[in-house]
């Protein structure tokens, strides 16, 4: 059987090993529940609060400012609903970007069914927001801005701390979806400037099942989900201890590897785009602004993506047209839509997302087996149209 190379790691990563070493004795020894005046659930809550420390300390937040999810998508969900929810201020009116994750889309769309007015603001050829377009869109009846900070299928970084800037100049609560830049790049919330930021666990090693939302001291929420008092009232239900603990591992870790994520994984990305760029004709990368050091998103001309994903994976190398949130769609990226990239460019794209594990040896094969597979597609394609 071919050694496998898996490059898919902005759908998600492997558990460290460490973090499963964190993982296992929650289920054997400190079972109780959280909530519990026992010795067992005290020796749960004390896993619970470590891991917490770990995850504010990553984000550069507060233990108190750090609440417990189930994930990325519930972390959006929280956010959106519990701002609109709220009545911190009067008004309705939502802002967001067309290239945001489908669990801030799909939930804008919710919004509106509810009463809610979202502008979906465009971004450039480059993938970035306008900051301008932002301040812009902001009106009187305005009470979130929802702005991620590294795009999942191009890794391009938004204008956080502008954005911030006109948000708090405006009175406006601004959220961000950290899920992807979390531990690849210095991520604080303070030099950002945003209320609300989500975050989650397999993304950096971590398990599945758990996430964060960060809640700076003072926002006012509503409670996505009601209960009990679980997590100072904020989200109900009997916390996840076991996932947690590997959390705050991963969330531990990640700020340690973060520098080598930057400099060794982010020279391996600039060797694989150099790589690709000189030996495969027709090659494009998708995305030219600031990006995370992890993600590269290439178009091939003539060349059908599913197709390729498909001859890639039998060939044992394991990469994507784009996010795992949207497998099995047949419509194409909105993100690249988004970027203005015409549909035969959009349906030719493949996404190469690096880990902290990915070696120079992984990469290099990697290449020659796209090669490999790019002219045997392009040669199947042109025997089709004869």
């Amino acid at each position: 059987m071919k050694e496998r190379i898996y490059l898919d790691n902005s759908a998600t990563t492997r558990v460290d090993e460490l973090v499963l070493e964190a993982m296992l004795p929650c289920f054997r020894e400190n079972f109780g529940n959280a909530s519990s005046v026992h010795i067992f659930g005290q020796e749960a809550r004390a896993v619970v609060e470590d891991a917490r420390r770990s995850v504010a300390e990553l984000l550069g937040a507060d233990t108190r400012e750090i609440v417990f999810t189930s994930g990325g998508t519930e972390s959006d969900n929280a956010a959106l609903w519990g701002v609109f929810r709220s009545a911190y201020r009067p008004g309705n009116h939502i802002v967001t970007t067309k290239i945001e994750h489908p669990a801030v889309l799909a939930t804008c769309k919710a919004l509106e069914s509810a009463g809610a007015e979202v502008t979906y603001l465009p971004v450039n050829a480059s993938g970035r927001v306008d900051p301008g377009a932002i301040e812009a869109a902001i009106r009187e009846d305005t009470i979130l801005i929802s702005v991620m900070h590294a795009n999942n299928e191009t890794g391009v970084i938004q204008p956080i701390e502008e954005i911030a800037a006109i948000a708090k100049q405006r009175g406006v609560l601004l959220h961000t979806d950290a899920v992807q830049s979390a531990g690849k790049i210095p991520v604080s919330v303070r030099d950002l400037g945003v209320g609300l930021l989500s975050l989650s666990a397999h993304k950096i090693h971590g398990p599945k099942g758990v996430g964060a939302l960060y809640i700076r001291k003072g926002t006012k929420t509503v409670p996505f989900m009601t209960g009990g008092s679980h997590e100072r009232k904020r989200r109900a239900g009997t916390e996840n201890v076991p996932a947690i603990a590997g959390f705050g591992v991963a969330a531990r870790l990640a700020l340690e590897r973060q520098p080598e994520m930057q400099t060794r994984v982010g020279a391996l990305r600039d060797r694989l785009e150099s790589r690709i760029m000189s030996r495969i004709q027709g090659a494009r990368i998708n995305g030219h602004a600031p990006r995370l050091p992890n993600i590269s998103n290439f178009s091939f001309e003539n060349l059908e993506g599913e197709a390729a994903v498909i001859a890639l994976d039998l060939e044992g190398v394991a990469v994507s047209t784009g996010s795992a949130c949207s497998s099995g769609a047949l419509d194409p990226s909105h993100v690249l839509t988004a970027m203005g990239l015409r549909p035969e460019v959009v349906q030719a794209s493949l996404r190469f997302s690096l880990c902290y594990h990915n070696t120079d040896e992984e990469v290099e094969r990697a290449i020659q087996i796209l090669e490999s597979v790019v002219q045997r597609l392009r040669k199947l394609s042109r025997r089709s149209y004869a």
